[in-house]
């Protein structure tokens, strides 16, 4: 199934895959710039209709960065695949990442980010926020880029089904899917506590404009309102 491409903010494009038989997508992020980045990998399966859509953007073999904000199937399963399709790619993640997962799976070193840590892709800046367990995983970060105020958020915001590519108004399909989860064997997705709530009050304080999700639309508009309003959600289902 090809993925669709969507510009859902200047020069970043949601690539996205609609897996029917779950009812769930999964988005990997196109930053295109001197030092192009991918955010997200997808999984090894999707490999081929992920590189054909980042072939429509831009040459492959051009990728300077490959992030993602954990270590699991979506985020990092085709990270090999890319290393080899754009061989001066660099992985970046978080130091944790780095030294528990990378140096043992990948086929090149990562580089490793500290909290607060920023990199340049030419015309945008992103600066890395070490968040463990936030989505879930010792290991977990997300990326802010400083210039046009978008978030990566990676699993935070998860909507089920096949939906808009952007949208300003998705809290309900978050609450509704969170729901849902809690009711199947995928219960207990995220963990929620004093330490993520914390770390998703942070998240707040940076007032993003567009935020970048792995699974559903993405979100434009007051992103520090969408954030306290998806704390809300997670506080009423998970404490």
């Amino acid at each position: 199934m090809p993925a669709d491409i969507h510009e859902i903010a200047p020069d970043l494009f949601r690539i996205s895959t609609f897996i029917p038989e779950i009812d769930l997508a999964f988005n990997q992020f196109l930053l295109r710039d001197e030092r192009p980045l991918l955010y997200h990998t997808g999984m090894k399966a999707l490999f081929p209709e992920v590189r054909a859509a980042v072939a429509k953007l831009i040459d492959p073999a051009k990728l300077a960065y490959i992030s993602f904000s954990h270590f699991e199937a979506d985020e990092s399963g085709a990270l090999n695949q890319w290393l080899e399709a754009a061989p001066q790619a660099e992985t970046v993640v978080g130091m944790i990442g780095a030294m528990v997962n990378m140096g043992d799976y990948a086929m090149r070193p990562a580089r490793g980010l500290v909290d607060g840590e920023t990199f340049s892709t030419g015309k945008y800046r992103l600066r890395f926020l070490a968040t463990p367990h936030l989505p879930h995983g010792w290991d977990a970060g997300l990326l802010f880029e400083e210039t046009r105020r978008t978030l990566f958020c990676s699993d935070l915001m998860h909507q089920n089904g096949k939906n808009a590519p952007i949208s300003s108004n998705i809290i309900e399909g978050v609450r509704n899917s969170l729901a849902a989860y809690e009711k199947t064997p995928m219960h207990s997705y995220m963990p929620f506590g004093p330490r993520t709530e914390k770390q998703i009050d942070r998240l707040i304080e940076l007032k993003p404009q567009t935020l970048a999700i792995m699974h559903g639309a993405s979100f434009s508009g007051d992103g520090a309102a969408a954030l306290r309003a998806y704390k809300d959600v997670r506080a009423s289902l998970l404490s």
